[in-house]
């Protein structure tokens, strides 16, 4: 952003404990079938509250989800997500938004409130056990928002997911969002929409044209700041009718379940090629086992470029030749290292996003696949082990109408 930003520096404990110990018929796609993009002038634009948002009829480019018939195999999702999703002097945003469009993948932006926020009215947002105006990651001035804005709209209109990472990325024990109450996230998330649904309030930015969408049905997930506090969020996610979580640390690539009716969708341990362990499938947790800073040994790059490429494809083979469990991947928009994991993420995304049966979705659209399926067959699909093949073929293993 147009302020100075703090590494989110509690990945890296996670990352270090680990290593201390295009679709076509719904036939040959497992439930996917295309979805052609509403005709948006046929639905009338209405604007919502002070015209930051408004309602433009059913988001474009969505997929139409169906079950899986009898012993048929299941599609292999990609998610590819952003946590605190903002345009700045990189231009990160831009460029994976045209990337995605150019390989047909949806994904999951997780936007900071405070993005939307200019400095000077820092004051509007009132953190749990923080003083008013408080920001691990500063705020943004109105240039920032302006084009955070236009990324937004555009991701939006791709069939890209505006989910939320909440506002000012509190880690740790003293007063961090792992101390939080249900209620304080409750706090933090009518704020979080908030500050999307009143910018134009809160900037002065007025001319601007709104986002294409009403945010208090768009918002149905997010990721926790350092992956702390789902045991307090979920409650209060649920109460705010979020429909999964993506806060988890250390999932395996299994096939995901729910807590307290919201779905989980963890980052995952996945492997670290030349090393013994697996560390979370996020760009940080990469940098936490390489180099620790993010500015490292230049000399060093290369080869902790490959290492995370490789890392991701070795992930991605296991599922797509094994257990089919979806992927979830997780990375910022920062050029650490010279931009080594952002290269990684994109060679990443051209690599396996056309492959057959392939899908690279959003994590609503992966919630949306969930809910489609007969519960039996999850909790079949559960019995699969990371890479495990069913043992006969998906034929004999899903072939059966019970379950």
């Amino acid at each position: 952003m147009h302020s100075v930003r703090k590494a989110p520096a509690l990945l890296a404990v996670a990352a270090l404990a680990a290593g201390a110990v295009a679709c076509s018929s719904a036939s040959g796609t497992g439930g996917v079938r295309s979805a052609a993009a509403p005709p948006q002038s046929a639905h009338p634009v209405r604007l919502i509250g002070d015209g930051s948002t408004s309602d433009t009829g059913p988001q474009p480019h969505q997929p139409v989800f169906q079950r899986l018939a009898p012993g048929q195999r299941p599609p292999q999702l990609v998610v590819f997500s952003w946590d605190g999703a903002g345009e700045d002097g990189q231009k990160l945003f831009s460029h994976f938004r045209k990337v995605g469009e150019e390989n047909n993948a949806a994904m999951t932006y997780f936007l900071s409130g405070v993005y939307l926020l200019p400095g000077d009215r820092k004051e509007l947002y009132a953190p749990p056990r923080h003083p008013r105006g408080a920001s691990e990651i500063g705020f943004n001035d109105r240039t920032g928002i302006t084009d955070t804005l236009r990324e937004l709209r555009l991701a939006w209109q791709d069939g890209s997911e505006i989910g939320t990472h909440f506002n000012g990325h509190f880690c740790g024990t003293d007063g961090g969002v792992g101390t939080w109450s249900p209620s304080e996230w409750m706090s933090e998330i009518r704020q979080a929409q908030g500050f999307v649904e009143n910018w134009k309030t809160n900037s002065g930015l007025t001319a601007l044209a709104p986002l294409p969408f009403d945010y208090s049905t768009e918002l149905v997930g997010g990721r926790a700041p350092c992956l702390e506090g789902q045991h307090n969020l979920v409650p209060a996610a649920k109460a705010m009718g979020f429909r999964y979580d993506a806060s988890s640390v250390g999932g395996r690539q299994v096939w995901p379940s729910k807590i307290d009716g919201i779905w989980d969708f963890p980052l995952q341990d996945i492997p670290v090629p030349g090393r013994a362990f697996e560390t979370l499938s996020m760009d940080y947790n990469f940098l936490a086992n390489q180099s620790v800073t993010t500015d490292g040994d230049p000399a060093m790059y290369p080869a902790w470029g490959r290492q995370m490429h490789d890392g991701l494809i070795a992930a991605f083979d296991r599922a797509y030749r094994g257990n089919r469990a979806p992927l979830f991947i997780g990375d910022h928009f920062e050029s650490w290292n010279g931009g080594i994991y952002m290269k990684a993420v994109e060679d990443t995304i051209k690599e396996v996003c056309g492959q057959p049966d392939v899908r690279c979705v959003s994590f609503k659209q992966v919630a949306d696949w969930m809910d489609a399926q007969d519960p039996k067959v999850l909790a079949k699909l559960r019995t699969l082990d990371v890479g495990q093949a069913p043992k006969g073929g998906w034929s004999a293993f899903l072939g059966a109408a019970d379950g």
